[in-house]
């Protein structure tokens, strides 16, 4: 059974987040490297949505290496549904865990927006 808003409100969801999860999380199904450091995303339920990635492209984290565009344009969707780069492309990352930095669905969901319209309408 599907929680409600008001479930969600009162664990301490804002808004936002309480009506995103009350109405059913959403699984990424395909990714796009803009060249401004944006990403088009689309999700299943067919929604394309703008996520920019620049506020997160700072000097010391994990993000600093895709502010290079060649490192940024290799992003894919992986098996659970994320958003990803691996650090070296020739490094498996199933084989060696640190070598991928990703982005959850939910999040990518909730801090975008959406570029309306549904993708193959």
């Amino acid at each position: 059974m599907a929680n409600t808003i008001e479930y969600y409100l009162s664990k301490g969801f804002d808004r936002k987040t309480a009506e995103y999860f009350a109405g059913g999380r959403k699984k990424i199904v395909d990714v796009v490297a803009n060249n401004d450091f944006t990403l088009t995303i689309r999700f299943d339920n067919g929604e394309k949505r703008l996520y920019d990635m620049r506020p997160l492209l700072k000097k010391g984290t994990v993000f600093e290496p895709l502010a290079k565009m060649e490192n940024f344009r290799r992003v894919y969707v992986d098996n659970t549904h994320c958003i990803a780069w691996d650090i070296d492309p020739n490094v498996d990352n199933s084989k060696v865990w640190n070598n991928k930095v990703d982005l959850s669905p939910d999040g990518c969901y909730l801090d975008s927006v959406p570029l309306g319209g549904v993708l193959g309408a």
